[in-house]
């Protein structure tokens, strides 16, 4: 049975929880492939709101196997932390599974985070301090500790007196000594033994049955750490490439990719940003669309929908269906703008220019479409829309050339129109 890939088409934030909830329904898994808890997914289910940051939004479906891959960069006690919440809020969370080799976040790590975004000053990249970033480093240097390094305490420590002694050196006096950080994460070893597997060999033994198989990504392309926008980028790989490598399935079991994307562009912390908005169109988006970050609480930065960027994330990613979100809060402009290309030193530019310089310095050209100005959060149906929405979803399709096969009108799970095919 075929795998789906789910990715965010712009930096994040595109609504990729809200339609993993929907799509839960028609699979068995739901995996989380890269990342840590510096990413967040807001989720409305039924009467409640959810705000997850490691766990797959598949496991507000009992009949749900969420899985978090190999590609994620694990806090423990976050995790720990938030399976508590989910389980005061009567959330069944023993068919979570863990990556034993996943990556952890240790102590460490959040202090060089902090200090690395001070040294920066003006420079800073925005990161959400969580010590993803420095987790993902080690991990490259092959000095990271895994899930599985906490089952085996020798060998724990023996890590750990590397690394401390050498490494991370410089925090001595802000770090608690090796011998509490060997206690307080064996004790996080012991509660999340029951969930700790080969998520690698759990997910193809499950393709291999005619199970579905759902793989999750945190961020967005524009964020991914090879094709987004660099230094300006997470750690890990958000686009579909990193599905595959974050969660131990082929690439041959996968046969679709949705990406996810806003009717209008929104942004997170530093970076260049062609579309946004200064003015009041900026400042109404954000305050209709509630444009604040889910981990970190950060406002957002808005600006109109660009179609460069999107062809871009649909190159990338090999994206086969589109889901448009939060179409909704553009009903009360008059005028919508899209930017269908940009200029730069008198050359235009109908793709993403490959050298940052030019897309730092990039001038949008905008295609004026006519707004709705009327309420649509009743629609149920593409042919509830009023015209000039209609026209709107059609002009994104034709840009992107890529099908939108389903449209948010809301935050609620029934105010999703779908127009296609999303799980084959």
């Amino acid at each position: 049975m075929p795998a789906t890939v789910i990715v965010g088409a712009q930096w994040g934030d595109e609504g990729k929880g809200k339609l993993t909830d929907i799509l839960a329904d028609h699979v068995d898994y739901v995996v989380r492939y890269q990342g840590g808890d510096n990413a967040g997914h807001t989720i409305v289910h039924g009467d409640e709101t959810f705000k997850l940051h490691l766990i797959p939004s598949g496991v507000l479906y009992p009949g749900i196997t969420s899985v978090i891959g190999n590609g994620v960069v694990v806090n423990p006690k976050v995790l720990l932390a938030e399976i508590d919440e989910l389980n005061a809020q009567g959330v069944d969370t023993s068919n979570i599974r863990l990556s034993n080799n996943a990556h952890l976040v240790m102590p460490y790590h959040i202090l060089l985070d902090r200090a690395n975004e001070e040294k920066l000053g003006s420079g800073q990249i925005g990161t959400t301090h969580k010590g993803i970033g420095p987790a993902y480093v080690d991990k490259a240097s092959r000095l990271g500790l895994r899930v599985q390094d906490l089952y085996n305490e020798d060998l724990l420590r023996e890590k750990l007196e590397i690394v401390m002694g050498d490494r991370y050196s410089q925090f001595a006096s802000e770090l608690p000594s090796l011998d509490v950080i060997v206690s307080e994460y064996l004790g996080y070893a012991e509660r999340i033994r029951p969930m700790v597997t080969d998520t690698s060999l759990l997910l193809h033994r499950a393709l291999m049955q005619g199970q579905r198989v759902l793989l999750e990504g945190a961020q967005g392309t524009l964020l991914d750490i090879d094709h987004g926008t660099y230094p300006f980028v997470t750690s890990s790989s958000p686009c579909s490439g990193g599905a595959v490598e974050g969660s131990g399935v082929g690439v041959t079991h996968v046969d679709s990719v949705i990406g996810i994307l806003k009717a209008y562009v929104t942004r997170v912390g530093s970076g260049p940003f062609p579309t946004e908005q200064f003015n009041s169109d900026g400042q109404k988006m954000g305050e209709i669309g509630q444009e604040f970050g889910t981990t970190t609480g950060r406002k957002r930065r808005c600006g109109w929908f660009d179609a460069v960027l999107l062809r871009y994330a649909v190159r990338i990613n090999g994206i086969t269906g589109l889901a448009l979100t939060k179409l909704d809060v553009l009903s009360t402009f008059d005028t919508i703008s899209v930017c269908t290309g940009y200029r730069h030193e008198g050359i235009e530019y109908s793709e993403f220019p490959a050298d940052q310089r030019v897309f730092q310095a990039a001038e949008p050209h905008y295609e004026q479409l006519t707004g709705w100005n009327e309420d649509i959060s009743g629609a149920r149906k593409f042919s509830d829309l009023p015209q000039a929405a209609q026209d709107y979803v059609h002009r994104i399709e034709e840009l992107s050339g890529v099908p939108i096969v389903a449209v948010s009108v809301g935050p609620e799970k029934d105010q999703t129109i779908i127009r296609g095919e999303l799980v084959p």
